[in-house]
């Protein structure tokens, strides 16, 4: 629930400053010479690109969060089989382990968008961000019939 908060307060502050970014983008325009006006598209690109971005970003993790759902209404979701150390974090050795257990599991059904979901959370785990990101990825256009690329 925390993660969902901090999402949801720094998707509304990012809101707020490209209103702002805009607003002068806006009156840039507004002033009418070449130079002001070249520079006010320029800066209304920005927060094109930044909302285009925070969309993406949301419709990933509302889709992830979906697949979370059904997994843990089937009984499917990964336990959570990692040793830690005394200040909480997670041992890296143990981390790996399970990385190559997921792995395997995956490559026996490379079709299965269990296994696929469950691979994202243990490259999540080896703090492979990139890599669990394209997992998740494929988890979902697999869960969606959605051509998946190799």
């Amino acid at each position: 629930m925390r993660a969902k908060i901090t999402y949801a307060v720094t998707a509304a502050v990012l809101v707020v400053y490209f209103v702002l970014v805009g607003s002068r983008g806006v009156l840039l325009i507004q002033s009418g010479t070449a130079l002001t006006v070249a520079f006010g598209v320029a800066v209304l690109i920005l927060p094109v690109i930044g909302i285009w971005f925070l969309w993406k970003n949301t419709q990933f993790v509302r889709k992830a969060n979906r697949l979370a759902a059904e997994l843990d209404a089937e009984g499917g979701l990964p336990v959570d089989e990692l040793r830690r150390t005394p200040s909480g974090r997670i041992d890296r050795a143990s981390a790996d382990e399970v990385f190559a257990k997921r792995k395997a599991e995956t490559e026996l059904a490379p079709d299965d968008w269990r296994s696929w979901f469950r691979l994202a959370v243990a490259y999540h785990d080896a703090h492979d961000t990139p890599r669990a990101r394209k997992a998740m990825q494929r988890a979902i256009a697999l869960r969606e019939k959605k051509p998946v690329t190799p």
